[in-house]
């Protein structure tokens, strides 16, 4: 069986096209509603109604960077944590819909030394960073 590869999205405008309203959404009971910041969520527990939709991790960029964008002093798990493309671990995630209600969720596999974590956050429109909000750290 071949898999088509998933589009990949490149700029803000894109992912928050994604979070327009579905005139086919309806209510659902996603185990994900409540994954607002970065959840673990288990290859068993994963909802089987959720579907790969799209890319964010730049398939020519073999190692992306494991740097945060936190300009308000969020951490990376919080429920208001920004999602910014090109900052982890935005930049390491595909992007999944619901079947049912049309919510999407971002999904990536934290690794450590001797675990394997899966995790998803809830894509929420009002988290988006757009382009011309980022502003470049030190040392860039």
């Amino acid at each position: 069986m071949t898999h088509q590869a998933l589009p990949l999205i490149t700029h803000s405008d894109e992912l928050l096209a994604l979070t327009e309203p579905h005139p086919k959404a309806c209510a659902c009971s996603c185990s994900l509603k409540t994954a607002t910041g970065w959840s673990s969520v288990s290859e068993t527990d994963w909802p089987k109604h959720l579907n790969a939709v799209a890319c964010l991790q730049d398939p020519q960029v073999l190692e992306p960077s494991f740097e945060e964008y936190h300009p308000n002093g969020t951490r990376y798990d919080a429920p208001l944590a920004p999602i910014a493309l090109g900052f982890f671990p935005t930049n390491r995630c595909t992007v999944y819909a619901c079947t049912q209600c049309h919510q999407y969720a971002l999904r990536y596999t934290e690794f450590g030394g001797y675990y394997v974590d899966p995790r998803a956050r809830l894509l929420n429109p009002q988290l988006i960073v757009g382009e011309d909000l980022l502003r470049p750290t030190k040392g860039q």
